[in-house]
């Protein structure tokens, strides 16, 4: 069965545009116009990944996220933003409300498809390999994607459990933000490292307790720190 797409976008060429390149990669899409819609169709189709446009009607594009990643339902899905503003400000918001990726318009279809794999591929769970990382109050399970501290199951995104599981296996050793684009968001073009920075500090609001394992190196990057 071909992995469904939502792509919500209330311009008809862009959804047109992101249609033909994703149903050309192998994709089943699915397309909303509006926040509504795009809400509606989330919870009752449960999509592999969501492609959101930020300036939407009725409902927009951070409403639309900020509600989806409340929903148990919905709450692991991975999102890409899409958006026309290319403004730090409007970016850091969305990837702190939840957003996994973002890509400003006008952008290329075939590095928008190469970044749906990656996300979809970060998000399988691999069948044959079974592991598992225990550390003080934390436990992670790779393949089912799941994280716990104290047992209680903490909600990440795939790519907040990526960034969290690198850490986790180079414990002790410092990892810049360039390592972590490329070694969690598999980027060769380094973009805005701000995103690293951004993705932390929401990983850090989640784990509660356990983020005292998480520790900053002033102007190089983070680790995860051994007690």
């Amino acid at each position: 069965m071909k992995p469904k797409i939502l792509v919500i976008d209330d311009e008809p060429d862009a959804l047109e545009l992101l249609e033909i390149n994703l149903k050309g990669a192998g994709y089943d899409v699915v397309t909303a116009p509006d926040g509504e819609q795009a809400l509606k169709k989330a919870r009752d189709l449960l999509p592999k990944l969501i492609i959101l446009d930020l300036m939407l009607p009725e409902v927009d594009g951070l409403e639309v996220c900020k509600i989806l990643r409340r929903d148990q339902r919905t709450s692991g899905i991975p999102i890409i933003m899409l958006t026309a503003k290319a403004g730090e400000v409007d970016r850091v918001l969305g990837l702190e409300l939840g957003a996994d990726d973002y890509v400003t318009k006008p952008f290329s279809p075939r590095e928008l498809v190469l970044r749906v794999k990656r996300l979809l591929r970060s998000n399988e769970a691999p069948a044959e390999k079974a592991d598992r990382i225990d550390y003080k109050e934390l436990s992670l399970d790779i393949p089912r994607h799941q994280a716990l501290v104290k047992g209680k199951p903490i909600d990440l995104t795939a790519t907040e459990f990526k960034l969290l599981t690198v850490l986790a296996q180079r414990r002790g050793r410092v990892q810049s933000r360039e390592q972590l684009l490329q070694d969690v968001w598999e980027y060769d073009n380094l973009i805005d490292t701000r995103t690293v920075d951004t993705h932390m500090r929401r990983l850090r609001e989640k784990l509660g307790l356990a983020a005292k394992y998480l520790d900053t190196v002033r102007g190089v990057g983070y680790r995860f720190v051994e007690e």
